[in-house]
């Protein structure tokens, strides 16, 4: 209704409009100005057009007002239809309401109780927790009394062990200015040889300044020998030049052989002397050993109730497996530093750094009943039969098989990851490195020694294997191989070791670069075509190798 009031108000306007514009263009007939009217005329058309939307909008308004009022009148005649349904919710819905009072009710009287009963739970609380603090403090007040104890014992030990580090400190500072005056005299002498090889360089560069006046003379009579015989100049120089080359690469190839050679030479050299020392250093760590094990087992023996150090029953309680981890660290050759320090050492491990059962004195008369009992004897004497034995199945290399109800252990018993050592495209030079994860794939505990690597490898390739010790099946261990290329040239061979059920190997291969070249049609067919035209076919050729290389 307001927009068809509007609509009405702005056709008024519009034939207000009209009319004023009507007699302005009579006025200006009546004065003789054209454009004036011509421009009128369009105004006119203009108010025109508007009056005509406006009217036809009216219209449009008029119709939807009706409409709209008899939808009104439909909904007020429907809505005196439910006037009774209406009452009836507004009943229920006071019913409800009623409900929810009474449920609040409900709710805050049990809230109270639950609260009264909070209160009691929190006052048992506080005095438990009270109970606790004085517990607590008591406790804190004894471990304070034992820390104070415990400190005055360290701080005795730590005496004994700092002045034991003073004197080793002292020796290393010796040995250091020792070595500080090796290196000075070792620049000394770096300095006089730099100065006699300025010289030599000098004189060097005189002899290849002559041999290239030389050879620039040779070449040249070279040149009018051959365009005397009338032959090609530029191409039997190349040739001459070539051969050359080739003959320095070959002089400087069989140098380098040379050196190879003598590194390998003093490397085994080396090997060598270092197993000397290794057999050298084993006797005094013998001696170690049999120290150790007296001070284990005559306690025992003798007195069972005695504890020993932790440190002694780890030695005593590992049983052969260490055992065979050690000779496999020796095998492996793990080189000893120097002749002092073992003595050192050795001394270190004759003098126990805390007093403890080595300076206790077992008397054989105070020997009671329980351990003089012959059935605990015998069962002793049984146990070190049995250790023994399997000590010597270790050593001399005798295998037993698992026995595992319902199943037959089947291939070897570590499986490794990658099955393979590959070392793919080396550049001689480089340094390659990979590592390998060994896992225990038999059916119960298994122990792995690494045996060694094949013969011809042993110039290149190096293991670094710390034996885990004892392996439950399912678990793995991690060895490194590297690789160090002299020579351009493919290998094969594989890295062994031994098992508690056998002897396994991992294969190892290296691979140098090579060029692989290969065409992507074995047959060319061009079909059917007529005489005189012109087929052609593509053919790719791909070097899926690391080396490049040249065709024709």
């Amino acid at each position: 209704s307001d927009t068809l009031s509007a609509c009405q108000l702005r056709s008024k306007m519009l034939a207000k409009q009209l009319d004023h514009v009507d007699m302005e263009i009579e006025r200006e007939e009546e004065a003789g100005n054209v454009a004036a009217v011509s421009r009128l005329q369009a105004v006119s058309k203009r108010l025109c057009t508007e009056l005509e939307r406006e009217k036809e909008l009216e219209l449009r308004m008029a119709l939807t007002l009706k409409q709209n009022l008899l939808e009104m009148w439909q909904i007020e005649t429907e809505q005196g239809k439910y006037e009774t349904l209406r009452e009836q919710l507004q009943k229920e819905e006071e019913e409800l309401q009623m409900q929810y009072q009474e449920q609040r009710e409900g709710r805050i009287w049990k809230e109270k109780i639950t609260a009264l009963q909070a209160e009691g739970k929190r006052r048992t609380q506080e005095k438990k927790e009270e109970e606790a603090q004085k517990e607590f403090e008591e406790r804190k007040k004894k471990i304070v009394e034992d820390a104070k104890r415990n400190h005055e014992k360290a701080v005795w030990f730590l005496r004994q062990s700092t002045a034991r580090i003073h004197e080793k400190n002292a020796k290393e500072e010796v040995k250091a200015q020792e070595h500080m005056e090796r290196r000075i005299q070792a620049v000394l002498s770096l300095k006089t040889s730099i100065t006699s090889n300025r010289e030599r360089l000098q004189t060097l560069q005189v002899l290849n300044k002559a041999k290239a006046l030389e050879e620039k003379k040779l070449e040249m009579k070279m040149r009018e020998a051959i365009l005397a015989e009338g032959g090609n100049v530029s191409r039997e120089i190349l040739l001459h030049k070539r051969q050359l080359e080739h003959e320095k690469k070959q002089q400087a190839f069989r140098e380098l052989q040379k050196s190879r050679k003598m590194e390998i030479v003093s490397r085994i050299l080396q090997e060598k002397a270092s197993l000397q020392k290794q057999k050298k250093s084993q006797s005094p760590t013998k001696a170690v050993k049999a120290v150790i094990f007296n001070c284990i087992f005559k306690p025992y023996v003798l007195s069972p109730k005695l504890c020993c150090s932790p440190s002694v029953c780890s030695l005593a309680g590992e049983g052969t497996a260490p055992q065979a981890e050690s000779s496999e660290n020796i095998a492996q050759g793990v080189l000893w530093e120097s002749g002092d320090e073992e003595t050192e050492q050795d001394k270190s491990l004759l003098e126990p750094e805390f007093p403890g059962l080595w300076s206790r004195e077992c008397d054989l008369h105070k020997i009671t009943k329980e351990e003089m009992d012959p059935t605990l004897l015998a069962i002793r004497a049984m146990k070190k039969e049995m250790s023994e034995k399997k000590k010597e199945k270790l050593q001399s290399g005798i295998l037993h098989k698992q026995v595992v109800p319902g199943r037959e252990p089947k291939g070897s018993a570590f499986h490794s990851k990658p099955s393979c050592i590959h070392f793919k495209d080396f550049d001689v030079g480089q340094v390659y490195k990979k590592k390998i994860v060994l896992t225990n794939a038999s059916y119960s505990v298994n122990y792995c020694r690494l045996v060694g690597i094949s013969e011809w490898l042993k110039d290149f390739i190096s293991v670094h294997f710390d034996p885990p010790g004892k392996m439950s099946s399912g678990m793995s261990c991690e060895f490194m191989v590297t690789f160090k290329p002299m020579i351009n040239e493919g290998l094969e061979g594989e890295v062994m070791f031994m098992a508690q059920t056998g002897s396994f190997s991992v294969p190892l291969k290296c691979t140098a670069k090579t060029c692989t070249l290969a065409l992507d049609k074995e047959l060319i067919d061009f079909g059917s075509h007529v005489v005189g035209e012109t087929i052609s076919r593509p053919i790719s050729l791909t070097n899926s190798g690391a080396l490049g290389t040249t065709f024709k």
